[in-house]
């Protein structure tokens, strides 16, 4: 077995559009709105700097320099914070700046994942490289990427975060056709990719194991995205490059452990911020009081209520 090589950076693409938060990101980046007080690129960032990334690099589009900016040095709000008697602020921003090395490139236009990973290809250089989509949260112990890269050491080869979806779910993930791995050193948890489908129908998919937003890519896989043609939607989708490298090298799955939010749905985004609100100390116990109140409608209170809002 080859040995694999330490990773290093990690890619996170924000370039797009946010349509779906519509009118609130029409100026404010998607990847800004904040789940119980922290905007959704700083839990990726943390993410990648708990699993020992050094370099993250941003791939943005025109209005979102904004998310770098999150993570600059702001020497007068800290000063600021700091005379008014708030030092706990100051640090907390003040940290935000020594996660990582925060690197930005661009993508003229939203074309899809692939075409955003290949705009990262100049400062990824020829090395192995993790993937972190922002509105894909994950709530685990142990970092999500982490551990993927576990993973990578044993098992050198692209790596992608799995889990079993719901049958009405399907259409909206990119399902892996797999096979086991006879090999306990990750618990278990390791498969072999034999295909990829980008959000096929429930009556053709292979299987209900769906990709969760988070991967461990080789440089080759460069080669494959630029062999891909449009796919779904009309973008270069990082599953059809996915399935041109599975041809030419291993492509493993990994049953990840952690809570999933799809935090790029309306829906998905409120369940994040209640569940990540519940576990802040300051805000737990207030809005568990105030949920509580909502269990003790009648039928017909809570329709008088859903009327009034």
């Amino acid at each position: 077995m080859t040995s694999a090589s330490r990773i290093r950076k990690l890619v996170i693409p924000a370039a797009g559009l946010g349509t779906r938060f519509l009118p609130a990101t029409k100026v404010v980046p998607k990847e800004l709105l904040p789940i119980a007080g922290k905007p959704l690129i700083q839990f990726a960032v943390e993410e990648a700097a708990a699993s020992g990334i050094e370099t993250v690099i941003l791939v943005i589009s025109s209005g979102k320099g904004l998310l770098a900016e999150h993570f600059h040095r702001d020497p007068h709000l800290e000063n600021l914070l700091r005379a008014r008697g708030n030092p706990q602020g100051a640090e907390l921003i003040r940290r935000l700046s020594k996660l990582a090395e925060i690197r930005t490139v661009w993508q003229d236009s939203p074309l899809g994942l692939a075409d955003a990973i290949r705009c990262a290809r100049a400062p990824l250089g020829d090395e192995p490289f993790a993937v972190i989509l922002p509105d894909a949260l994950i709530d685990a112990d142990r970092p999500c990427i982490a551990q993927l890269m576990a993973c990578y050491e044993n098992h050198p080869g692209c790596v992608l975060a799995t889990k079993t979806v719901e049958s009405a779910d399907v259409g909206r993930f990119g399902i892996l056709d797999l096979v086991p791995v006879h090999d306990p050193c990750c618990g278990g948890r390791v498969l072999r990719v034999v295909s990829l489908t980008e959000r096929p129908s429930p009556e053709s998919a292979s299987s209900r194991f769906g990709i969760f937003g988070r991967y461990i890519l080789e440089p080759e896989i460069f080669s494959c995205i630029d062999h891909t043609r449009p796919g779904y939607g009309g973008e270069f989708q990082l599953t059809d490059s996915l399935s041109l490298c599975s041809d030419r090298s291993p492509v493993f799955a990994y049953r990840f452990e952690g809570t999933h939010y799809d935090a790029g749905d309306k829906f998905g985004y409120l369940q994040a911020s209640l569940a990540y609100a519940l576990k802040d100390p300051e805000t737990a116990q207030r809005l568990l009081k105030y949920l509580s109140t909502f269990a003790t409608l009648s039928p017909t209170e809570r329709e008088n209520r859903e009327v009034s809002a």
